[in-house]
């Protein structure tokens, strides 16, 4: 790995927020670094408010949305609420839908079937809205560019509101609101909101139109945290405050569908890395392996048995997609070696009998074994279809559309993408890609990296600490955890290699003349043995973590890369 150290930021700064918080130097560092630098904006920080999310109607077209469903109520219409079939879209869905029910009954769910209708706004889920007798399709999570679907709708008198948060094109759809903080002539304060987060901001609109305050739309936000955390956007500003009282309505009283999705899995507090690899891959699995509605059903459900058995589906939906995914990774890896592309800039990988649901998780695997730029092939239909992954520093979305002389049709941003082609394209498509890379990327971003924040002494991790670095969470990109560095570390000599193929070191280090043992654990690390054997001296980065062990907490450091001591 580089270890990459982040710009220690102004010292007086640092100094000054220490001494007004009373806090060691190594924490206002930490915050400084956040753009955290005065009393006030510590206590915004550590002490999140709802008062500090924004009016929603500060949103362009909020008005106008409003108005229109306030409408559609009065006239007794029919309202479908359609979204994406990812976590995001899926609690957006179940979001909307959950409170609009608490006004009215006339509202029902569409989620684009992943197979036959692909992403986003499908004519199929129009012609089902025109045939069932829906005026108001409110889209979420999606439609920022459909704006042929959209004229089709409008054809056919069906208006749309789309709650989107993807960058727009050129052309906004013809909707009689589209909410969108990227929209170019949106002046909203915040432009990261996830898709859910969209929803929320509309439900938010109804709720202050029907003078309610903002604690009657707390229940709501168990699903927000959830899409937050699963769509990878900025735990910054409105989000980190969403995720905040999200992840307290998880852990104090979640909805019944998730408390079903948890059941027995519970820890005593879930944090957003729970949620992230706990609860959103089940979401997600049922329309990878199914069809989203499931997710819906499951998240929008009130009884707790039913919930139950909606939830023992998706937990069976999840096994299916990880046997699948393992299988499709283990061919994937061996088609490399046998193709003798190891030593490629990128890999590009194709069977037509893949299961198109887990192709973005398998791209994503090959890159932990191959570190570079990904894409993994499938046969959809006459079409073959991609799921593309990059690595950290490159974009994925510029080389792909150097190679759009062989494409039909791509989409996405830097670091993931989809696209299709014909398959006569396919070798040239993937000879071109390669040479794009090769030619474009620099060594090192070939090399993953960890981002350091700080250097550390051992002997300064207290629990005292670990409390306050605790409250920087909810963590995720832009607030991720700290990550530090030291060095003068040694093994007890009771160092060694777990798992079942011995990937994995358990360490107890000792540093300098402190006479205090520090639990560490080094995942996939393995190999790395020799380096803290016999006594050696070496260096590390890690985060802090804590281990609950037979109702024992302690600390304990999670080592991402060690190297010997210069």
């Amino acid at each position: 790995m580089r270890w990459k150290n982040k710009l220690t930021p102004d010292k007086s700064k640092i100094s000054r927020l220490a001494v007004e918080l009373n806090i060691d130097s190594t924490l206002a560092k930490l915050l400084v670094q956040r753009k955290i630098e005065t009393y006030e904006q510590a206590k915004n920080f550590f002490r999140p408010s709802l008062d500090d999310i924004h009016d929603p109607f500060l949103m362009k077209d909020m008005d106008k949305a409003v108005d229109r469903i306030e409408t559609a109520i009065k006239n007794e219409e029919n309202i479908l609420i359609y979204g994406d079939y990812d976590v995001d879209g899926t609690t957006a869905v179940s979001l909307v839908f959950s409170y609009l029910q608490t006004l009215y009954n006339n509202i029902s769910t569409y989620i684009p079937d992943r197979y036959e209708e692909g992403y986003g706004i499908s004519f199929q889920g129009i012609d089902f809205a025109s045939d069932n007798g829906f005026s108001l399709i409110i889209a979420l999570d999606c439609g920022i560019k459909a704006v042929d679907k959209i004229e089709y709708a409008n054809k056919k008198n069906i208006d749309f509101i789309i709650c989107d948060h993807h960058r727009p094109g050129n052309e906004i759809p013809s909707a009689i609101a589209v909410l969108d903080p990227k929209r170019d002539d949106c002046n909203y304060p915040y432009d990261e909101l996830c898709g859910c987060g969209v929803g929320f901001k509309l439900i938010q609109g109804l709720a202050e139109k029907r003078d309610q305050s903002i604690d009657t739309l707390t229940s709501y936000l168990d699903l927000v945290a959830i899409a937050i955390a699963a769509d990878i956007v900025p735990v910054t500003g409105e989000n980190r405050v969403l995720a905040y009282f999200g992840l307290q309505v998880i852990n104090s009283n979640p909805r019944t569908g998730i408390k079903a999705l948890i059941g027995q899995k519970k820890k005593e507090e879930l944090n957003i890395t729970d949620v992230v690899f706990g609860i959103a891959p089940r979401i997600n699995a049922a329309g990878r392996m199914k069809h989203g509605l499931y997710a819906v059903n499951l998240l929008t459900e009130s009884n707790f048995e039913k919930a139950q058995k909606y939830a023992a589906e998706i937990e069976q939906f999840n096994l299916d997609r990880k046997d699948v995914d393992q299988q499709i990774t283990k061919e994937a890896l061996l088609q490399i070696k046998e193709n003798k592309e190891e030593d490629n800039y990128t890999s590009v990988v194709f069977n037509e009998t893949w299961h198109k649901g887990v192709i973005g998780i398998v791209a994503s695997r090959l890159i932990e074994t191959y570190y570079r730029p990904t894409l993994v092939f499938t046969k959809s239909g006459e079409k073959l279809a991609a799921s593309a992954r990059s690595v950290k520093g490159f974009d994925v979305y510029n080389a792909l559309q150097e190679c759009s002389d062989y494409i039909e049709q791509f989409g996405g941003h830097k670091y993931a993408a989809g696209l299709t082609l014909g398959p006569k394209n396919y070798q040239n498509f993937k000879a071109k890609f390669e040479e794009v890379v090769k030619n474009s990327i620099s060594k090192e971003l070939l090399i993953p990296e960890v981002s350091v924040d700080s250097s550390i002494f051992l002997s300064n991790i207290t629990p005292k600490f670990n409390r306050i670095i605790k409250q920087f969470g909810p963590f995720g990109p832009k607030n991720m955890k700290p990550v530090f560095v030291a060095s003068g570390l040694r093994d007890n000599g009771y160092g060694k290699k777990v798992g079942k193929d011995e990937d994995h070191l358990k360490l107890n280090i000792i540093s300098g003349a402190d006479k205090k043992t520090y639990n560490a654990i080094g995942f996939g690390l393995g190999n790395k043995f020799n380096l803290i054997n016999n006594g050696n001296s070496f260096k590390a980065v890690f985060t802090i973590e804590e281990n609950h062990w037979n109702g024992i907490t302690s600390l304990q450091l999670n080592i991402k890369d060690l190297k010997a001591d210069d």
